[in-house]
């Protein structure tokens, strides 16, 4: 890195990708910092700058200490051992010491303690809670939430009708045929574990999934105005009941607040919509589907004068970037939703990573946002004039 560049970066202050360090001595709070960054977006800790952005530099002496104590903090207060580049750098006749840390790819790191650490701005905090361990865990693809069971859930929570006629469909059997029992078919399909239904189980064939998972719901505003905190309103909807049911209800609310155009002189002849209605059926479908269920929190379509949110809990996966799936590149989330979605278009998905490439091409005027410091993904559709 050149002088001037970290200078800039000193003048900016500390931020959630980089830390300044007057010196270091404890190899237990060091690997603390190690930790968070790798669990977070990976980071920048600069050595030889004071908390105001001072520059005091190390001296020559220490250099040789410092190094060793980074190289073996990495190695042994650290699980797993984290990889890290270090350089020297002298701004004014200082020398300073810049650790690279990187993302990390098997999440969820901790100290030698057990402690995991994230970033929380500038600082760190210690994560404790289940959901976000469990958040940790999916970003290495270690675990996956449709895989998770309900522990207050039982087989009794199925829909079985619905899950009948589902399984007539796609297996060309009726269940009453089967000499098996319908909780150990839904362990085999994977759609519990022992007596509890798990998210995917719950989602796709449950009575009421939202009895037992309020917040997985979608809620729906056509508001007055452009902005999305206003009061006022023409339309709004909870939406709630199974994937395919949200699915359904979602693109008849978006249809029915939609702007008709008329493209014909007759009086007769219907307008056609503002938007191409395959551009919902796609994004409505991805929201779904690839939402994060370790976040308690709904999908959420706000509808303004001037432009649609789609808004889904959960930044992209495995470092997927919005170039990234602008160019077709795919990772599901949910695969056990994934599969059973597929295998009767229970909703308009297929799973291969076209789906955004097949929205734009109908319509361009679509900006993606991958909001880290929200955990949220967000999805905006211009309206015409």
């Amino acid at each position: 890195m050149e002088a001037l560049e970290l200078i800039e970066i000193i003048k900016r202050g500390e931020d959630s990708h980089h830390q300044f360090k007057e010196n270091i001595t404890n190899a237990e709070s060091l690997a603390g910092e190690m930790v968070a960054f790798s669990n977070s977006d990976g980071g920048m800790l600069i050595i030889g700058v004071d908390k105001n952005g001072s520059i005091v530099g190390i001296p020559n002496e220490q250099i040789e200490r410092i190094s060793q104590l980074i190289s073996n903090t990495a190695s042994n207060n650290v699980r797993n051992p984290i990889n890290l580049f270090t350089e020297n750098v002298m701004v004014d006749e200082k020398l300073l010491t810049i650790i690279n840390v990187p993302l990390g790819i098997d999440k969820p790191y901790m100290d030698k303690n057990g402690a995991v650490w994230v970033k929380n701005g500038s600082d760190k905090r210690r994560v404790t809670s289940k959901e976000e361990l469990r958040r940790l865990f999916q970003s290495s693809d270690i675990i996956h939430s449709d895989e998770i069971p309900i522990h207050n859930s039982t087989i009794n929570d199925l829909d079985i009708e619905y899950f009948k006629l589902f399984y007539h469909d796609v297996y060309n059997s009726n269940l009453e045929e089967i000499d098996i029992s319908i909780d150990k078919l839904m362990n085999n399909l994977n759609l519990a574990v022992g007596t509890n239904l798990n998210y995917a189980g719950l989602l796709i064939f449950g009575k009421n999934p939202q009895r037992l998972k309020p917040q997985f719901i979608i809620k729906a505003v056509n508001f007055i105005g452009v902005d999305a905190a206003g009061s006022e309103f023409r339309d709004k909807e909870d939406i709630d009941g199974k994937i395919q049911e949200q699915y359904i209800r979602a693109i008849a609310f978006i249809n029915r607040n939609l702007r008709k155009i008329q493209t014909s002189d007759s009086f007769n002849i219907s307008g056609q919509l503002e938007i191409p209605n395959i551009v919902f059926e796609e994004l409505v479908a991805n929201a779904i589907m690839h939402r994060n269920y370790f976040i308690d929190s709904p999908i959420r379509i706000f509808m303004l004068d001037n432009r649609i949110e789609i808004i889904s809990p959960g930044v992209l996966p495995n470092n997927l970037t919005v170039e990234n799936i602008k160019n077709g590149v795919s990772v599901i989330r949910n695969p056990i939703i994934a599969s059973f979605v597929t295998k009767n278009n229970l909703i308009k998905y297929s799973g291969f990573g076209t789906g955004v490439i097949r929205t734009l091409k109908n319509y361009k005027n679509i900006e993606f946002y991958n909001e880290e410091q929200l955990n949220q993904f967000k999805v905006v559709i211009q309206r015409p004039s």
